[in-house]
């Protein structure tokens, strides 16, 4: 275990040539990152799983209630033996073959047997109150730390001017406010993993779990070598959509359709020109050329380039998605039917319908996630878009 240890914390990888570990203790003088930190990340996660208990039933839902959002969730189906035992033993969407064999066993006619499977499905789907309090309670945290990260990068010299992300690194002081928003962020990622296993389990469980994961991972990488100066620029860039992608998911569960435009809107202009705009020409050159001219390279440096390399990758693909799609929503907009939300199917609900009026209707928005999963190189995307076309 200790040349595990020995080799997993080799200095050669982690820090730039002639820097070493104890270089970096911390001191009267000057207070620096530190592995151990981290683990304060852990017990703050539950804090904040507590945190999303008392405000979803004391502040999500009553909201939810006063617009008017129903509690009651899909509609159940009827009990019948001879279809439950072929949804759970055998199949939860049969084919047209064996539709026809269950009508004539049991005199029904093919469409109430699709219904029935239909709503069967349906019966560990979240309410859309429980959908509203969800994505209520991640808009909150989403503007409360992009709103932290604007009010403090403003005052520091490396939003304004990035080579001062580099210049006499890694022996570059952590306050304390920088440390507060590194540890809250991991904190909160650490909770969306815990309570996966408590939330509904949505078909992109596993996806999402490896998002969250990368996150995390990334998040503590950047910390450990202290590249968290750059770090605060990529969290803050990759928040500043995200709570408006759920206040328009929001919107969208209250029926409040013009303000659910609106905010998709003002969403995919702030996620397409963030991503696209300024994260290649503000962040990825300070971490590719302006460290390179200050620092050089060592071994992290070019992982952490790779990876951040990778998400750009990733922005272009689902800014492609959005721009498609609100082209989409557009050209039904010239027809009276404009609602860039229902080309949208909701990426954790996959929701259906469970009557002939709701065959044609797909309730709610893309989200965090946004978009990603496959963002296992996304370590400071707060979200994740899945998008897909309805």
């Amino acid at each position: 275990m200790a040349g595990i240890l020995a080799w997993f914390w080799n200095e050669r990888f982690w820090l730039p040539h002639n820097v070493t570990w104890a270089d970096l203790k911390s001191t009267a003088e000057g207070s620096f990152p530190q592995a151990q930190d981290l683990y304060l990340a852990l017990p703050l996660a539950l804090c904040i799983l507590l945190a999303r208990l008392v405000f979803q039933r004391f502040i999500a839902r009553p909201c939810a209630l006063s617009l008017k959002i129903q509690a009651n969730g899909p509609q159940r189906a009827q009990p019948n033996a001879i279809l439950e035992k072929v949804f759970t033993a055998i199949t939860k969407h049969p084919d047209e073959k064996r539709l026809e064999g269950l009508s004539k066993q049991l005199d029904w006619d093919v469409h109430t047997i699709q219904r029935w499977f239909r709503q069967r499905r349906n019966h560990e789907k979240p309410s859309v109150l429980t959908k509203f309090c969800e994505s209520m309670w991640k808009f909150t945290f989403y503007l409360y730390i992009f709103s932290y990260g604007v009010r403090f990068l403003k005052k520091v010299p490396w939003l304004w001017d990035t080579r001062h992300c580099w210049y006499n690194y890694p022996y570059q002081p952590l306050p304390s406010d920088l440390h507060y928003y590194y540890i809250v962020e991991l904190a909160f990622y650490w909770s969306l993993i815990f309570s996966q296993f408590t939330d509904i389990k949505r078909k992109d469980f596993a996806i999402m779990f490896l998002h969250h994961t990368a996150t995390i991972a990334l998040l503590m990488f950047s910390y450990i070598n202290n590249m968290v100066r750059v770090g605060t620029l990529v969290m803050c860039l990759h928040d500043a959509s995200d709570f408006l992608l759920e206040a328009a998911k929001m919107a969208n569960y209250a029926k409040c359709q013009r303000l659910c435009e609106l905010l998709f809107i003002i969403f995919s202009l702030v996620f397409i020109s963030t991503r696209l705009g300024l994260y290649p020409t503000w962040i990825l050159n300070t971490t590719m050329f302006e460290s390179w001219e200050i620092v050089g390279p060592y071994p992290s440096w070019w992982v952490f380039n790779l990876l951040l390399l990778l998400l750009q990758l990733l922005h272009s693909f689902w800014s492609y998605l959005i721009a498609r799609i609100a082209c989409r929503a557009l050209a039904r907009g010239k027809s009276g039917k404009w609602n860039p939300l229902h080309v949208l199917k909701d990426d954790q609900s996959d929701i259906e319908s469970s009557s002939d009026e709701e065959d044609s209707t797909v309730s709610a928005a893309p989200n965090r996630r946004y978009i990603g999963a496959t963002n296992g190189t996304n370590g400071y995307l707060s979200g994740g878009v899945y998008l897909e076309e309805h």
